[in-house]
């Protein structure tokens, strides 16, 4: 793609990213294709190809951008479903986040939708304030309708996907935990990091993964104060906040560095996963910063990547459970994770189907099932279409998002991969599984009856 930007324009560092960027787009149009706004709403200009020529001509231009661009690139799940399928490798990713952060500092929305992006920068990013707001969100919940009426339906969005009720804070909440050896060069040591939204909407996803890891005698770090990636507000262009809360959580994890090594970070959010594993391009101007992002990036790894290595001992049951599996988009596309959920269910004796459309979103995309709707509300709807034709007994996920978004659209009930596997090797059962217990039956049952025969 050729693009007109001035000499002065090339000297920001954002414009120059840019173009390095747009000049590798060839037109092709693959991404139409796999896009999942484009899907629904068949306008070229809710494609990455269309998007990308927006972004050429918002930044080329200069100024106060578009209303029109503005309202088709927020309609970007940023899914990255076309970053997998670009044959020129187009980093669409960081383009997109490059032309929300110029919208949110030229661009000045009306006063509801800042109200709300507000609103949601403010809570959901601390489990603290969002415990709170839950809590009252409760009370609210009946009049979510009413939020419509007087334009505020993201409001109302925000109550519809609550539940009604929290569960208490999780068992590895914060703290070290496991025995530390004496041998220091033969300890392994991890720090998992337990999510915002996850941490209150599904405290037990953290305490699956933790419990797991101690299973295989490795010392789990649960840092206090790690906070938020910062990916909700990256996603909605406040840069500044975003890299305020990337810090925090730098600063977090390298003191933990210091004091004893570490072999890996751990997420059990795949959305968050993204973000971090990005640390080294977040940090790549900033001095102190970057060398630091760049060492945590390395070492970050999706909790099922990291599961998928150890050597667990036989499941201790066994079932005939048909588990749909449901590849969140930050999990295939943001970070090209694919087989370690898949092998880890199987391993631990489930039947697995897939889902057919598994490229595209469901419609979470962190705030985009508030921001939305009505994109979302279609997507959902297909993606739980596609659930059905498989008839699964459940639907396993790896990311917070996907489990609240998918849950709010049908009854066949949905955990995480970890939840669900740490189950098998004999940890809790979750909750929404708990009428599926008969259908499993202990391992060592079956290893005597085939040793009779």
């Amino acid at each position: 793609m050729q693009t007109q930007f001035s000499k002065q324009d090339l000297e920001k560092p954002v414009f120059a990213e840019a173009e390095e960027i747009l000049h590798k787009c060839v037109h092709c149009g693959f991404c139409t294709a796999t896009c999942s706004s484009y899907v629904i709403q068949g306008d070229e200009r809710d494609s990455p190809r269309g998007r990308i020529y927006m972004i050429k001509e918002m930044f080329e231009n200069g100024g106060t951008p578009d209303k029109n661009m503005v309202t088709h690139i927020d309609r970007c799940l940023s899914c990255l479903s076309c970053v997998t399928t670009c044959p020129s490798r187009v980093d669409y990713m960081h383009l997109i986040d490059l032309s929300r952060t110029h919208i949110e500092k030229n661009f000045k929305r009306p006063i509801k939708q800042r109200l709300v992006r507000n609103v949601l920068s403010a809570i959901l990013p601390f489990p603290g304030r969002m415990r709170v707001a839950m809590r009252l969100g409760v009370l609210a919940k009946p009049f979510q309708n009413v939020f419509g009426k007087i334009g505020l339906s993201e409001l109302g969005s925000m109550l519809s996907l609550m539940p009604l009720r929290l569960p208490r804070a999780g068992k590895y909440a914060s703290g070290r935990f496991g025995k530390k050896s004496n041998h220091k060069q033969l300890q392994r040591r991890v720090i998992v990091i337990p999510g915002c939204a996850s941490s209150v909407l599904r405290p037990s996803i953290h305490d699956a993964a933790v419990n797991m890891l101690l299973q295989n005698n490795i010392q789990v770090i649960v840092p206090e104060k790690a906070g938020c990636c910062g990916a909700l507000d990256h996603h909605m262009g406040k840069e500044k906040a975003a890299m305020e809360m990337a810090k925090n959580m730098v600063n977090t994890i390298s003191k933990e560095m210091e004091i004893d090594p570490v072999e890996a970070v751990l997420v059990t959010a795949s959305g968050c996963g993204t973000q971090v594993k990005d640390f080294g391009h977040v940090f790549r101007n900033e001095p102190g910063y970057s060398s630091r992002g760049q060492e945590i990036a390395d070492i970050t790894q999706d909790i099922t990547e990291f599961l998928v290595d150890l050597s667990f001992q036989a499941p201790s049951q066994w079932s005939d459970l048909k588990v749909a599996y449901h590849s969140a988009c930050s999990m295939q596309h943001g970070q090209n994770v694919n087989d370690a959920p898949r092998k880890l269910l199987e391993r631990a004796g489930y039947n697995i189907v897939e889902i057919a459309e598994g490229h595209l979103c469901c419609g979470s995309a962190g705030t985009y099932n508030i921001l939305q709707k009505d994109i979302a509300d279609q997507l959902l709807k297909r993606k739980v279409d596609n659930i059905n034709l498989v008839k699964p007994d459940l639907i396993a996920t790896g990311n917070i998002g996907c489990i609240t978004q998918i849950a709010s659209g049908t009854d066949i009930p949905i955990v995480h991969t970890a939840e669900l596997v740490n189950w098998a090797y004999g940890g809790a059962c979750p909750k929404e599984l708990e009428h599926l217990k008969p259908r499993t039956n202990k391992v060592k049952d079956f290893i005597y009856a085939d040793a009779a025969e």
